[in-house]
């Protein structure tokens, strides 16, 4: 058993390989120090990749993950590239502890040297690929065919998420199933796609029922709204959300999100009220794109839970209004639903070639030096 041990590594992004690299490394030592180095011309930020490893490792005891820029050149045959390195992951190292460290884990060519440079052990782990076969460069090369080997922080963050929002009976529900079965259709890891429900529509479900207990003959324009509600709707809401980006494919649909919410509260409690935003809106997840259904060709259809038919038009203006305001990236869809699935698909289309693909890091040079 070793007092300390050491794993340094890009985590670009942080896969199942990795995974078990730190959890070998927590067999071995009563202490693991994760250094994540991290540099300009690679996509991913160096505070996602700590954030995602200390998530994942929170469970692993002894383990701590920290991280540092480091842009010096990749070059395995130069004693300043070396030195410049080092220096880098000592300085990393000693910011959270002064520990000597007393083993290096590795699973790569250079292991040895490196862990010769610490005065250290150096314990070689899966340098082969067969107990996890899996790389970063792989995932970095076809992210969607190594969906399967990121963890479910890592997935939650780095799916598409794609919200469908708009005024009441204009199609999001539809407009987000059908663009969700679109892409399951598709096979493979896109079976996985998921479609996150609204919680709001549940919601005033439930509310309603319980209004009837005592009144019957309560319809929904009964219905007495206040903030809690809202809060509640938007909490609820992103918890879904942030579950369907975990378990999911490299996509997550959404029929309506919390931003959404903001709006909805509005409509019934005017503009000065902003629980939904407060609960579910600081801490909004990154989204994609937002596709807003146009009320126009749209005939309003009540099913026994809507009251806004007057109000389509003003809250169509509110959501690109406010979507603009917030700097979110939106696409109005219009005409029939076959027209508006197309332009959805491309749009999505669009954007998952950019979320599945990442900067390319520095190649290691020999030049010496």
């Amino acid at each position: 058993m070793y007092r300390h041990a050491l794993v340094i590594g890009k985590f670009y992004p942080p896969h199942a390989g990795h995974h078990h690299l730190v959890r070998t490394a927590a067999t071995v030592a009563e202490r693991v120090t994760v250094v994540a180095m991290a540099a300009a011309t690679e996509s991913l930020p160096l505070a996602d990749r700590v954030r995602w490893l200390r998530e994942v490792h929170a469970v692993d005891p002894g383990v701590v993950v920290t991280g540092v820029r480091c842009d010096a050149p990749m070059d395995l045959e130069s004693e300043t590239v070396w030195a410049a390195q080092v220096a880098s992951m000592r300085a990393a190292t000693a910011a959270v502890t002064a520990t000597p460290i007393d083993v290096v884990l590795t699973g790569e060519a250079y292991g040895a040297e490196l862990a010769r440079r610490f005065g250290a052990a150096h314990v070689a782990v899966d340098p082969d690929r067969t107990q996890v076969p899996v790389s970063a460069t792989a995932v970095r090369a076809d992210l969607a065919g190594h969906w399967h080997r990121l963890a479910a922080p890592v997935r939650r963050d780095l799916a598409c998420r794609v919200v469908v929002v708009g005024a009441e009976s204009t199609g999001t529900t539809t407009v987000s199933q059908v663009l969700a079965e679109h892409y399951r259709a598709r096979g493979g890891v896109w079976r996985a796609t998921a479609w996150v429900p609204e919680y709001g529509r549940h919601y005033t479900v439930a509310k309603l029922a319980q209004s009837r207990v005592g009144r019957p003959e309560a319809e929904v324009t009964d219905l007495v709204w206040t903030a809690p509600d809202f809060a509640v709707i938007a909490g609820r809401q992103n918890r879904m959300e942030d579950l369907a980006a975990a378990t999911g494919s490299p996509l997550v649909v959404c029929d309506t999100d919390a931003f959404a919410t903001t709006i909805w509260e509005r409509r019934y409690l005017g503009r000065d009220s902003h629980h939904a935003r407060v609960a579910g809106t600081v801490d909004l997840p990154r989204r994609d794109v937002y596709l807003v259904t146009d009320h126009i060709g749209v005939p309003f259809v009540q099913d026994g839970l809507r009251d806004g038919e007057q109000v389509r038009a003003r809250m169509t203006g509110w959501f690109t209004a406010a979507l603009t305001a917030a700097g979110h990236s939106w696409v109005l869809l219009t005409g029939t639903l076959d027209q508006r699935l197309r332009l959805a698909v491309r749009v999505v289309d669009q954007l998952l070639a950019v979320r599945c693909s990442f900067a390319e890091p520095m190649k290691a040079e020999a030049v010496g030096g």
